[in-house]
């Protein structure tokens, strides 16, 4: 089942790569992966995790998921897909993108939705904090939202949503990362 996505994933997301950067893109989606493999031995959630941006961010449906992965790897995916509304531009509905997913992380996640959202969540902050080493401030004008401010809530609110996994090396360095980067 993990080598399948990891299959998947990199044929998805192939010629993608990390904003701003000539990172390929599947990088991220196999730390992720590598960081739920280290909360958890649940093929499903560690296959879910790598998986967690095609349907946002390809052109995978929940029908090929479905069909390659079964219903709760789909389910688990979903929980950690953002209704981007493409009808709007991005940076118009990033406030409410990010609370959606924080409201859910809080009062419906289950322990699974909770390891997958640490997992993707601890890959994107070791990448803005191996970039803002680098650059500084800049890196914020890399993202629909430019107001590093703005991204200190957003990461910062985990800290709390994510507490049923505090002792975990992952939830561990994510607090310490959230220091570094945002003070």
């Amino acid at each position: 089942m993990v080598e399948k996505a990891m299959i998947f994933a990199s044929e998805a997301h192939s010629g993608a790569y990390r904003k701003g950067t000539d990172i390929p893109y599947i990088v991220h989606p196999m730390e992720a992966g590598a960081i739920a493999a280290s909360l958890t031995s649940d093929k499903d959630v560690i296959a879910a995790a790598i998986l967690h941006d095609t349907l946002e961010d390809t052109s995978a449906t929940a029908e090929d998921i479905k069909r390659e992965f079964g219903d709760e790897v789909l389910r688990l995916i979903e929980s950690d897909s953002e209704d981007k509304r493409e009808d709007l531009p991005p940076e118009q509905t990033w406030k409410i993108r990010k609370q959606e997913t924080i409201d859910y992380l809080r009062n419906k996640a289950d322990e699974k939705e909770k390891i997958i959202a640490i997992a993707d969540k601890l890959s994107n902050l070791r990448a803005i904090y191996r970039d803002y080493q680098k650059i500084g401030d800049e890196l914020w004008n890399r993202f629909n939202q430019k107001d590093k401010n703005e991204h200190a809530w957003y990461y910062g609110s985990f800290i709390e949503t994510l507490s049923v996994l505090k002792g975990t090396a992952a939830y561990e360095e994510y607090c310490e990362l959230i220091k570094k980067v945002f003070g």
